[in-house]
């Protein structure tokens, strides 16, 4: 028997893509989607980015991320899924 809700499957389908995890608090991850596990989403190749710590704007950053690659900075992390506001392939970042 199966765990997971709609949800989970949703963002199941896009493993081991790179995706932008938008959270509430000053944090963005991007990362290699691993898996969903209880309450947890869970990058690998991952940089957990502190929007309040860059010069530049979010989605500055996220379009140099997508140009140049990502700058890794954990090799996996877990990310909350209470916390996360929204996700997206790093592929459909698009500049405006």
């Amino acid at each position: 028997m199966s765990h997971f809700n709609d949800e989970d499957v949703e963002l199941l389908r896009h493993r081991d893509q790179y995706v932008v995890v938008d959270t509430d608090s000053d944090y963005v991850y991007l990362g290699k989607l691993l898996s969903i596990s209880g309450h947890f989403i869970t990058l690998g190749h991952a940089d957990a980015h502190d929007r309040q710590e860059s010069a530049s704007k979010n989605e500055k950053y996220i379009l140099d991320s997508k140009k140049y690659g990502v700058r890794t900075n954990r090799r996996e992390v877990h990310i909350r899924l209470e916390r996360v506001v929204s996700y997206s392939l790093l592929d459909d970042v698009t500049d405006y």
